[in-house]
């Protein structure tokens, strides 16, 4: 009996977490086409994770030290989820996936992939991508997958802090003094040519069905929510269209593989180790 078969809505109506040790023996498989839809979103937040965990110990305050370190957590849990699933059509586990793939073998967006920045930057990327995945979370909750419906379910109640975070820092810094309005702006420009990527209808999707959520139906809910928060703020829409080549065809931004390179050195240099 699969995981998400065994009683999956009465263990998230008590509140009970799952676990990527649950997905992984439970049973459940992906097929190849539901797999590579799981990876693709398992990378975004995986790549998010360890960009977000550079803030450790150098954050502004102590207080966001443990926030953006608590934030990191949360979408390393998501990505272990995703990469466990997308690990069972293909008899890998999660760290074989994350690991011991190469940088072309990567689906991330490559909003996830830019650099921190300062401060302002980090939080302007926090805001648009943790507005796409509340509302990518909400809809794929009623995925005729129910691995990956589970596996949303307990995601969007943590993402609904990620987006709350970032929108309360967006009018902070917006709403403070000319320089923190400033900044904020700045890191809203860099990153904005990325914000058409996420809306982009690519295989797997288009050929899933109800299994998936189709980017494009996510386009006009999270651009308007991020237009009320970013007018709310004092500072205005980036006008500028999207970064050449903007799919999930393993094009990627040149940062990628600086980040893996960070992430899986000790995995390769120790394959098999534990500890």
């Amino acid at each position: 009996m699969s995981f998400a078969s065994h009683d999956s809505a009465t263990r998230q109506s008590q509140g009970e977490a799952i676990t990527a040790e649950e997905i992984a023996e439970s049973g459940a498989k992906a097929d190849d086409a539901t797999a590579r839809y799981a990876l693709l979103l398992g990378d975004d937040s995986l790549i998010l994770a360890q960009r977000l965990s550079a803030w450790i110990s150098r954050a502004p305050e102590l207080e966001e030290d443990v926030a953006l370190a608590n934030i990191s957590l949360d979408l390393l849990g998501h990505a272990r989820f995703l990469l466990t699933y997308a690990g069972t059509a293909w008899g890998k586990s999660e760290d074989d996936l994350a690991y011991f793939r190469g940088e072309e073998e990567f689906r991330s967006c490559r909003l996830v992939e830019q650099e921190n920045g300062d401060f302002g930057k980090t939080i302007a990327r926090q805001l648009i991508f943790s507005f796409y995945q509340h509302e990518l979370y909400s809809r794929l909750v009623h995925s005729t997958d129910a691995t990956l419906a589970a596996i949303a379910e307990k995601a969007l109640k943590e993402v609904d802090y990620h987006q709350d975070h970032a929108a309360q820092w967006i009018l902070r810094l917006g709403l403070g003094t000319e320089e923190s309005a400033r900044r904020v702006q700045a890191g809203l420009d860099s990153v904005w040519s990325y914000v058409e990527e996420l809306f982009t209808d690519v295989e797997p999707m288009t050929s899933l069905g109800e299994i998936a959520v189709l980017p494009s139906t996510l386009r006009e809910p999270t651009l308007t929510r991020l237009h009320q928060v970013i007018e709310q703020a004092g500072l205005s829409i980036p006008d500028m269209s999207g970064a050449h080549g903007a799919d999930r065809s393993g094009r990627h931004s040149e940062q990628r593989g600086f980040i893996l390179a960070e992430m899986q050195v000790l995995a390769r240099q120790h394959p098999g180790a534990t500890w």
